[in-house]
């Protein structure tokens, strides 16, 4: 038996880096959104044991071994459902290998929900977070789908008031930004921080720069507690100010407003810190984005893809078609509502 499944990506509203905890990862807090761009798993089960994986596109950079987040996560259901299957994963890619769209965590729920139903055995939802954030930070969040707050390492995952349906354009540059040397980068930037902050104690300058004094001014925790509440703040005008459906407003209105709100909360990726500086194209794609009358643009998760939230469908796809013309990678498309999520997620079976 055979199963599809849409493997559907995310973008990250706004990212940020707390301190370093003693199992190595860091604290995070990170609005989650689905969007409507996805590979596509297949399933398949039968007699005997095992597991491959195979990736149609033959892309080199996806691991056909015990390293794949597909195979790892199909190992831990088959162990939990106390079964023993053949089975067969096969990876259609569409989405960017490391390009901070989540796709490889992605594709490893995908085959955990292609597995079930290949199995015609259900895992509770307690298993399926367990064996998630056994596998990986950010798969959890493909266990909630829409708009999703992300703590802890990223694994830690609650749902929100869904956004309506909003429009933005993609940006996928031929660069893999590895996200572990991302995060050593980041943690280099803050120590060398401390240390000129230090210095300027003896010497009485200032030789941090601007943008980056937060990060010595207060701990990882405080600086967290604050962009919880900002974000607090924002999702409490979310809820007040007008009924929350999931549903599009007419003329856009309504999605323009929640996307100036955002923008006002000041949201941003920590992770740009330290990615621009080594890939400086990506910081000139992010100033394209915004020169193509983006509302808000930004790097997702440790990148290398880009995104731009726009006040409507139109205004995309007129900066899509713009962006290409410049010679970039770029798709006009949608943010995800949870509900169009699980209703979109099995193609057959």
């Amino acid at each position: 038996m055979t199963v599809a499944v849409r493997s559907f990506a995310k973008i990250n509203l706004g990212l940020y880096i707390g301190a370093a905890r003693a199992d190595g990862y860091h604290d995070l807090r990170t609005v989650y959104q689905t969007i409507t761009l996805h590979d596509v798993i297949r399933v398949s089960v039968g007699r005997g044991c095992g597991i491959e994986i195979l990736c149609t596109n033959k892309d080199p950079r996806v691991p056909l071994d015990s390293s794949n987040t597909c195979y790892r996560i199909a190992e831990r259901v088959l162990d939990e459902l106390g079964t023993q299957s053949r089975v067969r994963i096969e990876i259609e890619k569409r989405l960017p290998v490391q390009g901070g769209l989540g796709a490889a965590s992605s594709n490893a729920v995908a085959t955990m929900m292609g597995l079930e139903r290949a199995l015609r055995r259900k895992l509770s939802g307690a298993a399926r977070l367990r064996i998630a954030a056994e596998v990986g930070s950010d798969l959890s969040l493909f266990l909630v789908g829409g708009t999703t707050l992300g703590v802890g390492r990223g694994e830690e995952v609650y749902p929100l008031p869904d956004l309506p349906s909003l429009a933005i354009v993609v940006l996928t540059p031929e660069i893999g930004v590895a996200t572990p040397k991302a995060f050593a980068d980041w943690d280099a930037l803050v120590q060398r921080d401390r240390g000129a902050e230090l210095r300027s104690a003896w010497t009485g300058e200032s030789p941090v720069p601007t943008q980056n004094r937060e990060l010595t001014r207060a701990g990882g925790s405080d600086r967290l507690f604050e962009v919880g509440c900002a974000l607090s703040a924002w999702l409490s005008s979310l809820t007040s100010g007008y009924p929350n459906t999931g549903a599009s407003a007419k003329g856009g209105s309504r999605a323009g407003n929640i996307l100036s709100d955002l923008v006002r909360t000041g949201i941003e990726n920590d992770f740009e810190r330290v990615v621009f500086p080594q890939y400086p194209e990506l910081r000139d794609i992010k100033g394209a984005l915004e020169r193509a009358g983006s509302i808000y643009a930004s790097l997702s998760g440790s990148g290398s893809t880009l995104y731009g939230l726009f006040s409507s469908p139109a205004g995309a796809r007129k900066a899509a078609d713009r962006l290409r013309k410049q010679g970039l990678k770029a798709v006009a498309t949608s943010t995800l509502t949870r509900q169009k999520y699980w209703k979109s997620l099995v193609i057959s079976r």
